[in-house]
């Protein structure tokens, strides 16, 4: 967490936040950012993300976030380059440990600095795998309530969902599952045929589009976004090729960015497309959100 002086140098005027506000819906569309975009930021010594993704965002004139989970846990004790298998494992329980037994209070305080700076964290994007415990799971759905999101993403398998059915249940949460490219693996979530199955899972289980990744494994993400509206919580904004293209500029690759955005101008479908910065920019990840940004705007003018 960052501390009360770093967060007063933060703060904008009470007067500045409903220009930022303003700016948060465009044409009806409501725009914000997955906060992987900022995965780039410096860590300050002893403290987490928290801090630096709020003076990112506030920078970029962006309001409401879909919060990475990483950003606000501890960072890897493994250092860089390939751990030894022991020093993985001991890893991976030095962070099982910390989710399981840091007070709900420290989530709940995070979550005030976001509200406090004018900032909705909308979904805490915390992406449960096969190395996690049951108690990992259950204690996801208690960070982002504390947190104060009102839904969960997850990058999950299919084996992951199907563990996480009892507890959206015992939480009454949404989970919005997160899509990728990769068709040839049945456990990912790449197929329209895969995200049908997600959806049957749960009745609390909806989709967040990825239209980059979508489009990378050759989907039609206006059609699939036309059929299912309806459980369709938020966008992943990106630019991919086609037939598993790279991440590129928005606008220079395959995915139909403007037409998806005019899409939900037209319908006014109370589904969200968040900024994900993830081509090769020049700028630094904030220069290159507001890129993004301003690309999305002009596109619903």
């Amino acid at each position: 967490m960052m501390t009360r002086r770093e967060f007063g140098a933060l703060t904008l005027s009470s007067a500045a936040w409903p220009v930022l506000a303003a700016a948060q819906t465009v044409a009806g569309v409501r725009l914000g950012v997955q906060t992987y975009s900022f995965r780039e930021l410096m860590r300050p010594a002893g403290s987490d993300l928290a801090g630096p993704v709020i003076a990112a965002m506030k920078e970029c004139g962006l309001t409401e976030c879909e919060l990475w989970a990483p950003q606000i846990e501890p960072v890897s004790t493994t250092g860089r380059g390939r751990a030894a298998p022991e020093q993985a494992q001991q890893a991976r329980e030095t962070l099982r440990k910390w989710r399981l037994e840091t007070p709900l209070d420290h989530f709940r305080s995070i979550g005030r600095t976001f509200k406090a700076s004018g900032i909705t964290v909308y979904a805490f994007n915390y992406s449960p795998n096969a190395s996690f415990s049951d108690d990992e799971i259950d204690r996801g759905f208690e960070m982002a309530t504390a947190l104060g999101a009102e839904i969960i993403t997850a990058s999950a398998t299919l084996e992951a969902a199907r563990r996480m059915v009892p507890f959206a249940a015992k939480h009454r949460m949404t989970v919005a599952m997160h899509n990728h490219s990769n068709v040839s693996d049945p456990n990912e979530f790449a197929t329209v045929e895969s995200l049908a199955t997600a959806l049957n899972l749960s009745p609390q289980f909806r989709i967040n589009l990825d239209i980059g990744h979508f489009t990378a494994a050759n989907n039609d993400a206006l059609a699939y976004i036309r059929e299912h509206h309806d459980r369709i919580t938020n966008l992943h904004i990106k630019d991919r090729k086609k037939n598993q293209g790279d991440n590129v500029a928005w606008g220079t690759g395959d995915t139909p960015i403007r037409e998806v955005l005019q899409l939900l101008k037209k319908e006014r479908w109370p589904i969200r497309a968040y900024i994900e910065y993830e081509h090769k920019g020049e700028a630094g990840a904030v220069e290159e959100v507001k890129k993004c940004f301003a690309f999305a705007r002009n596109a619903l003018a």
